[in-house]
């Protein structure tokens, strides 16, 4: 091989193995991707924009799913503006409470009231403290004035009353907590703990509070009851999504708001704890997972925490303005039995919160929501098992979908892509609403689309150098869709000869002398154009490679560059599409004016030598070999028997999906072996049953013909000739029965005929 094509053929090597270690990397890049990923969702890494974007989808979700109903069983006493304006501003006189607790269970019959308000600081709006300061002071020598004083003192106690009101009463104290070392009001106290923190193999992983804002002592010591309303385990972004149900406190165990309301409301007075067991970094973990009260089961994390079962956007319970209450203006029914929450809207009292599904939510509809999502059991959560479910389907669908783009096109994969995020949309959907499941969905989708992006780039910026390559290599000799074909193949592609096994086509056009004869130049150049460019076409469609034209002859070959098992079959469907292609333009050409066009074509399959081959000036990637020689022999042959298509024993063998009319056994000229020639009819599915009579009938035919049966085989053959379709072919053999009747062959003879001609 000359220098420069070595050359050549050592750069196209060289590239195409560059193109091989870069898949390699990519795959690298995918896999780093996919073991990040599920590291972090299995908890051993961070990443805040990832964690964003989960709560904007768990947010997406949330709403898409509220059940948008209205629960009536839990009515929020409103102090909003209209309260505000009709009774004074807050905080009203605690007489005024006391009269409003007495009302709710007194008049209107409710079954427990928990308040999302502290009362912090003792009540001094009665003048009691003025009336006793004129007692020792001024009118001390009144005794009058004592008497009146003692008299009315019970009544102007406010905290007292408001105390004397919850005493015996299922009412609920809110307060909260802090993680800030506060300084605490002497004068408030906090219900007693649920239980000792040393009690729970969990406490560690609960909120730790350093402080806490309460009501006063006898307030609280009055009910007994009593539960933090503020949320120490707010996202980074301020919004409510998930509260905790039990909080730590020094060695006590304390309770939410929302929890205690449950315990009063079914008379629970103590609660049992469901935990995990398992083994992590050689230590015994046994995290929270259910809280159970009596009958209800409240799914929550190791934290306690438990996500917020939102019925829908603000006003899903109905409100009722606390002065209604207070001047019995509302009606009786509509608080009846009914489980009553204190708290307020009104925007100047500070207490509207950011949630998934409204940006000013009233903190007191919260508490309510939880109440409200436990007594129905529709309260999602997520199991201690979730994040090692999460961190393996991100490896089984990363593995996957990375392995799959590398094979698809990019259609395909941008499909694949699609189906594998539906598919983890609906499955987190179907867990969500059947099993009330918080599968994560932000590191899933994330993966799937970077991976999906990586695969692009790296095809983008190195498939399509590749295939521009292939192009310039191949581009003249096959379509360009076996060049995308090949750029997306793991298969080596060179220019160096090698042998294969491939089959080999060679057409020519009869007569073409005497047509080009007949015609101007610029006429036969049209004719030869219009008949070259549909065997060209489809050529191409069945996966071949034009090696040249020779004025009106074309040679093609199947099997190379591409790997093809099929070649011969192939090339065969090709054969028979440019011999029914020319049929149907003949009346075209005759439109025209130009002579009826006939082709011969000879198909041959075996081992060749294929590569770029020629001088340094000039190179041709092109076959060579016997078996390329009998091939151009065959279409020599097919004007002698007058068909279009021949081809040889080798591709018959090859091909086995067609019906073949066999036609003689021969040698041709400069080969010594004989061969068996056949002309493909038609594929075995699609075959007529005239055409199957004529076949059988020539294969009888030739029995007797070799067998030496010469009357036998006249008949056979005169049959054919008056039933048949080719005429010459039968008259051939009759002129040979003729022949060897006069003149009998030897008595070796194998019934092989030889052609002295191409």
């Amino acid at each position: 091989m000359p220098k420069n094509i070595g050359r050549r053929a050592g750069r196209v090597n060289r590239t195409l193995r560059s193109h091989r270690a870069i898949r390699l990397y990519r795959m690298l890049v995918s896999a780093l991707l996919i073991v990040w990923m599920a590291f972090y969702a299995a908890g051993y890494r961070s990443a805040p924009v990832i964690d964003r974007i989960e709560a904007g989808l768990y947010d997406l979700r949330l709403r898409a799913t509220l059940p948008q109903t209205r629960d009536k069983r839990i009515v929020i006493i409103d102090i909003d503006e209209q309260s505000l304006l009709a009774e004074g501003r807050w905080p009203w006189p605690r007489n005024k409470m006391s009269y409003l607790v007495d009302l709710l269970f007194d008049y209107y019959g409710i079954q427990l009231v928990a308040f999302d308000i502290v009362f912090a600081e003792a009540d001094t709006s009665s003048g009691l403290d003025m009336l006793h300061t004129l007692k020792e002071g001024p009118l001390r020598d009144s005794p009058d004035f004592a008497r009146v004083l003692t008299q009315l003192e019970p009544q102007l106690r406010y905290d007292q009353l408001f105390a004397n009101s919850l005493a015996r009463r299922k009412a609920i104290m809110g307060y909260y907590t802090s993680h800030r070392a506060n300084e605490i009001n002497p004068l408030s106290a906090l219900p007693a703990p649920l239980m000792n923190a040393d009690a729970l193999p969990f406490s560690n992983h609960l909120f730790q509070a350093r402080s806490f804002g309460a009501n006063l002592t006898p307030l609280q010591q009055a009910t007994g009851r009593g539960g933090f309303f503020n949320n120490p385990h707010l996202d980074d972004d301020g919004v409510y999504r998930r509260i905790p149900m039990l909080i730590q406190y020094q060695d006590g165990i304390y309770e939410s708001l929302a929890l205690a309301t449950l315990r009063a409301l079914f008379d629970i007075s103590a609660l049992n704890f469901i935990t995990g067991d398992y083994r992590q970094q050689g230590q015994r973990q046994q995290p929270l997972e259910h809280i159970l009260a009596d009958t209800l089961r409240i799914p929550v994390d190791q934290r306690a925490t438990l996500l917020i079962p939102y019925l829908g956007d603000a006003g899903s319970f109905d409100y009722i303005p606390a002065t209604e209450v207070l001047n019995g203006i509302t009606p009786i029914d509509a608080l009846q039995d009914k489980i009553v929450f204190v708290g307020t809207s009104a925007a100047g009292l500070q207490d509207l919160v950011t949630t998934p599904v409204h940006a000013a939510f009233p903190g007191v509809e919260v508490h309510a929501n939880i109440v409200s999502g436990v007594l129905d059991q529709r309260i999602k959560w997520r199991p201690d098992y979730l994040p090692v479910v999460e961190a393996l389907s991100l490896l089984l669908c990363g593995l996957l979908a990375a392995v799959a783009f590398q094979l698809l096109s990019a259609l395909q994969a941008t499909l694949v892509a699609a189906l594998l995020m539906a598919l983890a949309i609906f499955t987190s959907g179907y867990l969500w609403s059947r099993y009330h499941l918080d599968l994560h969905l932000a590191s899933l989708l994330l993966l799937l689309g970077m991976l999906y992006s990586v695969q692009m780039a790296f095809s983008y910026l190195y498939e399509s150098k590749r295939k521009k390559h292939l192009s310039r290599i191949f581009g003249h000799y096959i379509p360009p869709e076996l060049v995308d074909v090949m750029s997306q193949s793991d298969e080596n592609f060179s220019l160096k000869g090698e042998s294969r096994e491939m089959t080999v086509l060679f057409s020519d056009v009869r007569g073409f002398t005497t047509i080009s004869e007949t015609l101007s130049p610029e006429v036969l150049c049209e004719l030869i154009n219009e008949i070259l460019t549909p065997i060209t076409t489809i050529i191409h469609e069945h996966h071949g490679t034009i090696d040249k034209y020779i004025g009106d002859a074309v040679m093609a070959f199947w099997g190379a560059p591409l790997t093809d098992t099929d070649h011969a079959t192939h090339a065969v469907q090709a054969a028979l599409k440019i011999i029914t292609a020319l049929e149907e333009r003949q009346d075209q050409f005759a439109a025209r004016g130009w002579p009826p066009v006939r082709m011969g074509i000879g198909l041959n399959t075996g081992k060749m030598n294929v590569g770029n081959m020629g001088s340094e000036f000039r190179l041709s990637y092109t076959v060579m070999g016997d078996a390329v020689n009998l091939g151009s022999r065959l279409e020599g042959l097919t004007k002698q028997y007058g068909v279009c298509l021949i081809v040889s024993e080798f591709t018959r063998a090859a091909a086995p999906g067609f019906l073949y009319k066999e036609l003689d056994r021969v040698r041709v000229k400069g080969k010594n072996e004989p061969i068996t020639i056949y002309e493909p009819v038609a594929l075995l599915t699609e075959a007529s049953a005239a055409q199957l009579t004529e076949t059988g009938a020539m294969s009888q035919a030739l029995r007797r013909f070799r067998a030496q049966h010469w009357e036998s085989a006249r008949h056979a053959f005169m049959t054919l000739l008056a039933t048949g379709t080719n005429n010459l072919l039968y008259e051939s053999y009759l002129d040979r029965i003729a022949h060897y009747q006069q003149e009998p062959p030897p008595r070796n003879w194998d019934g092989v005929f030889t052609h002295k001609t191409k």
